[in-house]
């Protein structure tokens, strides 16, 4: 945890009583005050002066769990802040930290049962007379604790952090079935060189596995390219037991498989695919999210929920964890007692259920910020432009009379974007390059105008692999993707992203977009990524937003007028 011990006091922010925080952007102490305001709020606008962070019960929460106390963050606002700190604010922050971990769960001897335990007897007075409380039925024991079924605990861990009291867990994990197994060689003549993992990657498995009170339990948050497999691999490596691996598609499934055999010594049959293509349940199963959701009408039960308790799981691995389906929510609160690992490279969720993958999956454990990996030379140093393109003044004339809500597509597929594609893909025509965008009509246009292969899922998984692995190969050295590519594939040479259309505002897009081209290059190792949106449109309001949670880990976009 980056305490506040080294920080240089700056005055390069307002910090204001209702939880926001202004940051001045053009300030000598901005990348400084960036750092440490990262730690525990959230960025929420980035206009062109002040940045605006808000502090939240989350954001402190996860704040917490990385080790921070109330003293440490009020101290930090001290030193970035122009003016004093008003002193309620202060008392909030005090307040909401010391919330956490005021209640502890405990497994009773017998392990059927828990014991919800505070040593603020006031408390749990409040919390037992609350509705929704009092509807798990649990037994006072005494002044201190609660009784309460064992099968309640992710339920109750929710409900109490709805409330504002999340609860550090000290139940405890079933061990699962055991599973042996090593690293591979890195040489296959000297079986003494085995795999070894990089020091963030170590750290991160070590935060894993001794967080206080959630040991076990919690997120990984890493960029794109940092090896976010490897780093469940090693978990997995160090608890030697069955697992369970649950990721976005069955790309990603594939690629989890390949590198589990390239690295380890786990064999192809205790490796099982459960897709929709193939359904085998083995020691490690590693299976996609839109197959645990599967049901037959919107009221039946899902069909394969049953693979979470299918074996004795050791370990759960909810990778692209922003991802997981609301409905797996209900899910997971029935497997407390299986340890679950999400990885990300971002905490942002587009529907706002942070605090159910906080509650339920665990707080976040470890954060490695992306500029700090590109300063190691662990991903590359890349150059963000967003570039402004007017519209013709016949499409100017049909957007302007056009529904709001059809503004937005219109501005999109703006034709003159492919002119800007070709000029971009001729300006680095020695790199590979992905054109990533949202609707089929556009990227079918722009695929047969540059004369590369469209992959979109209407495309089978066969011939996907069979592009992706000529483009790795360097065969071809543009493909056009529509959202298939914007989660868990590797295409590790890809050196330029064209984004030429999106998902509104959607910061988890845009950083995955930004992802598929961080895996380290050659030579400088740089990489470039294009943001083409149409002047003065929906589109180019709705890319401020795109492009907050890459500016929060410190990437700046060049703006860029076409006409210029």
């Amino acid at each position: 945890m980056e305490g506040t011990e080294h920080v240089v006091r700056t005055d390069a922010c307002i910090v204001q009583r209702d939880f926001t925080v202004l940051l001045e952007v053009g300030h000598p102490g901005f990348e400084r005050a960036r750092e440490q305001l990262g730690m525990y709020s959230e960025l929420v606008k980035t206009p062109a002066a002040f940045h605006t962070y808000r502090i939240t019960p989350l954001s402190l929460w996860n704040a917490a769990a990385l080790g921070w106390n109330a003293d440490q963050v009020i101290t930090s606002l001290e030193l970035v802040s122009r003016w004093n700190v008003p002193a309620a604010l202060i008392q909030d922050v005090r307040r909401i930290m010391d919330q956490y971990g005021k209640l502890k769960l405990h497994s009773e001897a017998d392990h059927t049962r828990m014991r919800l335990y505070s040593e603020d007897e006031r408390l749990l007075d409040e919390l037992s007379g609350l509705k929704s409380i009092a509807a798990f039925r649990m037994e006072r024991k005494d002044a201190h604790e609660l009784l309460l079924p064992g099968e309640q605990r992710g339920l109750l861990k929710r409900e109490l952090t709805r409330l504002g009291y999340p609860v550090l867990d000290y139940v405890g994990y079933r061990e699962g079935t055991k599973l042996s197994f090593d690293w591979r060689s890195n040489d296959p003549g000297d079986h003494s060189e085995r795999f070894a993992l990089r020091s963030y990657q170590r750290e991160a498995v070590d935060a894993f596995e001794g967080s206080e009170g959630m040991g076990g339990s919690g997120l990984l948050v890493l960029p794109c390219g940092a090896g976010k497999t490897v780093i469940g691999m090693a978990v997995l490596e160090r608890l030697q037991c069955e697992c369970l691996i649950l990721t976005s598609n069955t790309t990603s499934v594939r690629q989890w498989i390949q590198e589990i055999q390239d690295k380890t010594t786990i064999t192809s049959e205790q490796i099982g695919e459960y897709s929709g293509q193939k359904k085998q349940v083995k020691p490690v199963t590693v299976a996609t999210y839109q197959i645990l959701t599967h049901r037959k009408s919107k009221d039946a039960d899902f069909t394969h929920i049953k693979l979470l308790s299918e074996r004795q799981w050791g370990l759960i691995i909810y990778d692209e964890v922003h991802l997981l389906p609301a409905p797996v929510f209900r899910a997971t609160a029935d497997i407390q007692a299986t340890r679950r690992l999400g990885l990300t490279a971002t905490l942002v969720r587009e529907d706002g259920c942070e605090q159910d993958v906080f509650s339920l999956i665990g707080p976040k454990l470890y954060d490695m910020p992306w500029k700090k990996l590109e300063q190691q030379g662990w991903i590359a140093d890349v150059q963000c432009q967003e570039i402004r393109i007017p519209f013709s003044p016949e499409l100017r004339s049909n957007y302007l009379q056009a529904e709001v809500k059809h503004q937005f597509r219109l501005a999109a597929e703006n034709p003159a974007k492919v002119r800007v594609v070709k000029r971009l893909l001729e300006r680095h025509r020695d790199l590979p390059a992905l054109v990533i965008g949202q609707y089929l009509d556009q990227l079918e246009l722009i695929a047969r105008e540059i004369e590369a292969p469209l992959i979109s899922g209407t495309m089978s998984q066969q011939e996907r692999i069979k592009w992706f692995s000529a483009f790795r190969r360097g065969e071809i050295k543009t493909i056009v993707v529509s959202k298939v590519a914007n989660f868990a594939v590797d295409l590790p040479d890809a050196a330029v992203a064209l984004e030429i259309s999106g998902s509104f505002g959607s910061r988890q897009e845009e950083a995955q977009r930004l992802g598929r081209i961080l895996r380290p290059k050659a030579g400088e190792n740089k990489a470039y990524f294009y943001a083409l949106v149409s002047e003065d449109s929906k589109e180019q309001e709705f890319a401020l937003n795109r492009q907050m949670f890459l500016v929060e880990q410190g990437y700046e976009y060049a703006i860029v007028h076409e006409n210029e």
